[in-house]
């Protein structure tokens, strides 16, 4: 049985052998692996750094044209409120303009009337007196 046990010993010494290089192969492949992973990470970070440099840019940028945007709105805003408050205060300067002089004209106006109402009145009652004497002279007996 010795040499069967020597068989079987020679056999589990190879198999060991065996495991043990493929171990050895599989570290070396991994640190291979690990290497050109770092050496692609490397890279990636070297190319993406300018690009996250020129979006940094690009927001800083974007954040002056929002803010200078936001300022000439303002400006506009204030622009055309000023623009609204000196076209209403025109507009009511033009109203009290025309205002005075519309009651001045009315008042004109309805003393004229008046002046006509009056010597209308005036005229009737005349007549109305005359046309009396005439009919009383008719009943005197």
């Amino acid at each position: 049985m010795s040499r069967w046990t020597d068989v079987f010993l020679g056999v589990i010494a190879l198999a060991t052998l065996a495991m043990a290089v493929i171990q050895i192969a599989v570290i070396v492949a991994a640190g291979r692996m690990a290497r050109r992973v770092d050496r692609l990470a490397n890279q990636f970070e070297q190319d993406v750094k300018p690009l996250f440099g020129y979006l940094n840019a690009i927001g800083r940028d974007a954040a002056h044209a929002t803010a200078l945007a936001a300022a000439q709105v303002e400006r506009a805003d204030k622009l055309f409120a000023d623009v609204g408050l000196r076209v209403e205060q025109v507009l009511n300067g033009v109203q009290a303009t025309m205002d005075v002089p519309a009651r001045e004209g009315r008042a004109l106006l309805s003393a004229f009337r008046a002046g006509l109402q009056a010597i209308r009145d005036l005229r009737q009652s005349r007549r109305s007196r005359q046309g009396r004497g005439d009919d009383e002279d008719a009943l005197f007996i």
